[in-house]
């Protein structure tokens, strides 16, 4: 009889995480008034849902839950990130298994 696997949903995996969150400096940070179009590329890409829409429409970013993975800073780097850097030594997400 063959074994049944578990997988682990994205919210499960991510709950496994540790954060440390710089509250005196933000590691990303956008431009005043971002374009709706770039906004909502990241909205799709992130893996964290750091970015996205509130009840009103307005947009919404929290650097709280980022994963240093970079793609908000490959899909829109140029365009409406006005600071994107690692996080300072010691914060940042902790990568744990699960």
């Amino acid at each position: 009889m063959s074994e049944i696997k578990h997988y682990a949903n994205v919210d499960e995996k991510l709950s496994l995480d540790k954060f440390c969150v710089d509250e005196e400096n933000a590691h990303i940070e956008l431009v005043e008034n971002p374009s709706p179009e770039e906004f909502q590329k990241l909205v799709i890409a992130c893996p964290a849902s750091l970015y996205r829409y509130g009840d009103e429409g307005e947009m919404l970013f929290d650097y709280a839950g980022c994963l240093e993975c970079g793609t908000c800073r490959v899909i829109c780097g140029k365009t409406i990130l006005k600071k994107w850097e690692f996080p300072q030594g010691t914060m940042g997400v902790e990568y744990r298994w699960g």
